[in-house]
């Protein structure tokens, strides 16, 4: 498993990010047992992934906790991020602590402000300020920022603290962050995580209608507002056509090298020279081997072109605003 190192700190994250969403059970994933979570984990250490993403949010800290007791005896192995919402930053060490407190642990890798904060009295900048005393107090190794856009990034750099990595939403389908911040993040040395590599399981080939996906999945601006049931806020048309018919197509390609569309989907992410690791979410060992397995899967310059080419019609309508959820008028996504 390849290793690289986050930004200018001293931790290296494992190429695939084990996604923890999932973890604890909730309403948006369903029941989760603790057995396969325990299976997930021990079974990703041994085969050499290392990091694991999850956040206070994530099932209202269940996910937090279902993860510390899968990691109880194997913590030194592992790189654990969490994140705090922008909810919750005016109280900043306060919310570390009960995040450390469900995870069972003395300190984390790497804690991330899970969105840009508006509307609130702090900025950006003034909560990248508390992150930095906590890690100071040694509660925390790193910073990081989770949905930050060009300008947002921008203000937190200008503090002065090293931010080491941006969590943002990257996929076939997802391809907004290529136009300014992935440019940003490279000249600035920041390492960037994708989230929702599989698209929520659209580029894993789980589903092969919009009708197929459930409300939870389907309220992304990738689908028609009243698609969600809902459950949608964006008030756009969706790009669901384009997305059946890229994915139409991915599949044959997976075909034709004999791999998972899965694979192909992870694999044309890790080409990619502005991506430090990309988070996949694996319910069962199944799903993780099958994952896993992308991470030595190497794709040509031309797969990776025609790839580019088939999506570009999805990017086309989704355009450049790396917020999938609220109409593209109210990204908080700047």
């Amino acid at each position: 498993m390849d290793k690289v190192k986050l930004g200018k700190s001293d931790i290296e994250v494992s190429a695939m990010t084990v996604g923890c969403w999932s973890f604890g059970g909730g309403d948006y994933w369903g029941e989760q047992s603790q057995k396969d979570v325990d299976n997930v984990v021990n079974t990703a250490l041994d085969l050499g992934i290392t990091t694991f993403d999850t956040a206070e949010m994530y099932n209202n800290g269940a996910s937090e906790l279902s993860l510390g007791k899968a990691l109880k005896r194997r913590r030194d192995e592992a790189i654990v991020i969490s994140k705090i919402g922008p909810a919750n930053a005016a109280h900043v060490r306060k919310h570390c602590i009960e995040s450390l407190e469900r995870l069972g642990m003395d300190y984390l890798d790497v804690y991330m402000l899970h969105w840009p904060v508006a509307g609130t009295q702090l900025t950006n900048g003034e909560i990248i300020l508390q992150l930095d005393a906590l890690k100071k107090e040694g509660l925390i190794r790193s910073i990081g920022i989770s949905n930050f856009g060009y300008r947002q990034m921008e203000e937190v750099v200008k503090t002065g603290i090293q931010i080491d990595v941006n969590e943002i939403a990257y996929n076939i389908v997802s391809r907004a962050i290529e136009a300014e911040i992935a440019p940003y993040c490279l000249a600035h040395n920041i390492s960037i995580i994708g989230a929702m590599g599989l698209q929520q399981g659209l580029l894993a080939g789980i589903y092969k209608t919009p009708d197929d996906v459930p409300l939870n999945q389907a309220h992304s601006r990738h689908f028609a507002n009243d698609r969600g049931g809902g459950t949608s806020r964006h008030g756009e048309a969706g790009a669901e056509k384009e997305i059946f018919s890229t994915i139409a197509q991915l599949q044959k390609i997976a075909d034709d090298l004999r791999v998972h569309i899965a694979q192909l989907s992870i694999a044309w992410i890790l080409k990619k020279p502005f991506m430090a690791s990309t988070l996949v979410g694996s319910r069962n060992i199944e799903e993780l081997k099958v994952n896993l397995e992308a991470c030595s899967l190497e794709i040509s310059d031309d797969t990776e072109a025609l790839i580019d080419s088939i999506s570009q019609p999805v990017w086309d309508l989704l355009g450049n605003s790396p917020d999938y959820y609220e109409n593209r008028s109210k990204s908080r996504i700047l």
